[in-house]
């Protein structure tokens, strides 16, 4: 999941995901770009949500893996 986010976000960025009337946060990057000197929380935050909801995603999905894991014995 954390995967599709990221390549989605980077293709949008590039200009090769969804059209651009559909907001996307690769597409928010690439709006805010050319104003990152202005408004640097036009790149900031879309930035920002992107890197937190892979982390996320991917401790869900550790800890995920940890409780389900049939391996592991606790003691």
């Amino acid at each position: 999941m954390a995967v599709a986010i990221i390549t989605e976000s980077a293709l949008s960025f590039l200009g090769l995901g969804f059209p651009s009337d559909f907001p996307t946060w690769g597409r928010l990057l690439y709006d805010g770009k050319d104003f990152i000197q202005i408004t640097p929380m036009r790149v900031v935050g879309p930035g920002t949500l992107v890197t937190l909801t892979v982390i996320s995603i991917n401790y869900i999905g550790d800890g995920l893996r940890d409780a389900l894991d049939t391996k592991v014995r606790r003691q």
